[in-house]
């Protein structure tokens, strides 16, 4: 029997292997803290970091992928009341005295218990800020992986389609509680979840659409990678 040698795969002195893009990405994210809430989109600071957004109806499990991503159980409040989020939250991830980018929890939308005047300011605000604010730079879309992309979903990604087609914003589309479903199920939603894109966007080239599950850990690795892909490019 041949003893392992150091240096070699099975020995004491084996070289611990190279993390994936996918842990490295997960690693930065994972250092994420909140630095700040507002509002009303004319509250919230200029900011020199590039923006990535959450934004998704009330009960599609944004606050829960955003702790899952982070591994901050608490960093986005996941209340079992939806429509609780009424501000634009910010979290800064990167090094603390330099972070890099911003990841920024807006308010759900759709959910039928929030006021109608709560409703139409949450709309105002969002409207600006995703057609207005210059360092948002990737859209995170949640959607129910079971329900699919809403007609309120896609209205939003239609108000942020002159800024996919020209470049200065990417969006991924994540369907969220995919453990619901089976792997045969997972596949065909995403598949119609890609088929609307065309006729929405004159270009979905930048629009990615993954299978996402905060349980199981489907797809988790995979959207960390894509955020800091395309905030280092």
């Amino acid at each position: 029997m041949t003893t392992p040698q150091p240096g070699h795969p099975g020995g004491k002195g084996a070289a611990a292997p190279e993390p994936s893009a996918a842990d490295r990405a997960l690693a930065w994210l994972h250092g994420a803290r909140f630095v700040g809430s507002a509002g009303l989109y004319t509250q919230l600071p200029p900011s020199l970091q590039p923006e990535i957004a959450f934004v998704g109806r009330s009960n599609a499990g944004k606050s829960t992928a955003i702790n899952t991503l982070t591994r901050r159980r608490q960093l986005a409040f996941a209340s079992r009341t939806p429509g609780r989020t009424q501000l634009i939250n910010l979290f800064a991830v990167g090094p603390v005295d330099a972070p890099d980018a911003l990841l920024v929890d807006l308010p759900g939308y759709g959910y039928a218990a929030v006021g109608r005047e709560d409703k139409a300011r949450w709309q105002h605000e969002m409207t600006r800020y995703l057609a207005e604010r210059p360092s948002l730079r990737a859209l995170v879309l949640l959607a129910d992986a079971r329900l699919g992309l809403t007609d309120l979903d896609q209205r939003l990604l239609g108000l942020v389609a002159p800024r996919l087609a020209d470049g200065t914003l990417r969006a991924l589309v994540l369907l969220t509680k995919a453990d619901k479903l089976n792997r045969s199920e997972v596949q065909a939603a995403v598949r119609a979840a890609q088929a609307p894109l065309g006729a929405l966007l004159t270009d979905a080239s930048d629009v990615r659409v993954c299978a996402f599950s905060a349980l199981s850990g489907l797809g988790v690795g995979d959207a960390a990678e894509v955020l800091r892909e395309w905030i280092d490019t």
